[in-house]
């Protein structure tokens, strides 16, 4: 997939060493095609890894995509440069006025504090109450994915006795819909976080389908019955060293944390990580673009019918 970003972006030039299609500005405006309008809530607080992690995910499709990258005004970014966010970020009363074929809201390190105590809580809900009628389909990632939860439909999360890191195997079910299409019988995925949604609370919903869970982890990947609201508890978008510089992060804070779950051969963490989920990853945000976005939004998106 042709990934459409500003031309000074620092994700790009590694993007580019990568062999990813990054296409200029320039490029793109001369193709007669409309691109795929996606806007990205980052509320991880290491923006430039995230940014460079959804655009690697986010590169393996045919489709001409456009990335916004939206932060919060209620909550100032201390550990990304403001020149960074300057340039390359906008704030949500900039474009609440649009459309967008589709939306995505990540992760965050708040999960230990209650909903409504997260500073910024109350503009994630109005967001979130906004893409009912501006967005196609959004694609909500580890606690951007339990808010959602909580948000949309009451479903409460829960602490857990101890973080759950590593990368966990998850059983696929329903592979007849699209979500899932192509994906093996079970795949891995990386999960970082202290707290969790849980099956009995999720089957109570019976507009919402479990399409992947492990015995470990728990519920991985579930949907509503529209594909308009897709929730992700783990972290497909992590890269090989993201588990790794969390781990080590945490044991230069004095935190004692447990080395991540299948993850490192031999669970030695002073070998190179095993990646094993990245397959699996470029295909769910492939089908998701594909199915969920591409195939239902109008080409017009301001002049044509609300998604």
């Amino acid at each position: 997939m042709p990934i459409r970003i500003q031309n000074d972006l620092p994700a790009k030039a590694i993007l580019e060493q990568e062999n990813i299609f990054v296409m200029d500005e320039k490029r793109a405006v001369s193709q007669d095609i409309r691109p795929l309008q996606i806007l990205i809530l980052n509320l991880m607080p290491l923006k430039e890894d995230t940014e460079l992690q959804l655009l690697r995910a986010l590169s393996n499709t045919p489709l001409q995509v456009d990335c916004t990258f939206l932060m919060t005004s209620s909550h100032e970014a201390t550990h990304t440069s403001k020149s960074h966010i300057s340039n390359f970020y906008v704030f949500f009363d900039e474009v609440k006025h649009r459309h967008f074929d589709g939306l995505i809201i990540t992760g965050a390190p708040v999960e230990n504090l209650p909903y409504e105590e997260v500073s910024y809580w109350e503009e994630l809900c109005g967001i979130m109450e906004w893409s009912k009628t501006h967005v196609t389909s959004t694609f909500h990632i580890c606690w951007g994915a339990q808010a959602g939860l909580y948000y949309h439909y009451g479903i409460q999360k829960y602490p857990r006795k101890e973080k759950l890191s590593g990368v966990y195997c998850h059983k696929v079910l329903h592979h007849s819909v699209p979500l899932v299409r192509s994906m093996d019988d079970y795949m891995d995925c990386p999960h970082s976080r202290w707290t969790e949604v849980r099956r009995e609370d999720i089957v109570k919903h019976p507009e919402l389908t479990i399409l992947a869970e492990s015995d470990e982890a728990g519920v991985l990947l579930l949907m509503d019955e529209t594909g308009r609201q897709i929730f992700v508890q783990g972290h497909p978008e992590y890269d090989r060293m993201t588990l790794d510089s969390e781990y080590r992060r945490d044991k230069a804070r004095g935190m004692e944390p447990k080395i991540p779950l299948h993850y490192y051969e031999n669970d030695d963490p002073s070998g190179r990580p095993l990646l094993s989920w990245r397959n699996m990853a470029n295909t769910l945000y492939t089908n998701w673009l594909n199915y969920y976005v591409y195939q239902v939004t109008p080409y017009l998106l301001e002049e044509g019918e609300k998604p």
